[in-house]
């Protein structure tokens, strides 16, 4: 009984791995993307200023400002274009201007 038991959880822990990882990768095949025209539409509409659009971990990524200025990183599914991830460059020491290291001493 002992064993079976076991070999139940095994199997549970098992086939509940990836959805526990929280990991926010897109598994979406090329053929279901959204073109990046439509990407960019998206921006538009947001009102942000992208600065470069790439792909990471199979989804778009976007890197720019958010309408209020603010520097963001924006992950979306590429065939739903979705928000998967957003993350204000404030929120982790990026994005901020350089602060001005010269000394007129």
């Amino acid at each position: 009984m002992n064993r079976t038991t076991t070999m139940l959880a095994l199997t549970l822990v098992l086939i509940a791995t990836p959805a526990l990882a929280g990991d926010d990768d897109c598994a979406v095949p090329m053929t279901d993307w959204q073109p990046r025209e439509a990407v960019v539409k998206l921006a538009a509409d947001q009102g942000w200023a992208l600065r470069r659009i790439r792909i990471d971990d199979g989804c778009y990524e976007l890197i720019g400002r958010d309408a209020e200025g603010r520097a963001i990183e924006v992950k979306l599914n590429p065939a739903t274009l979705a928000v998967v991830e957003m993350e204000f460059g404030d929120d982790h020491g990026e994005g901020r201007e350089p602060e001005d290291d010269t000394h007129d001493d």
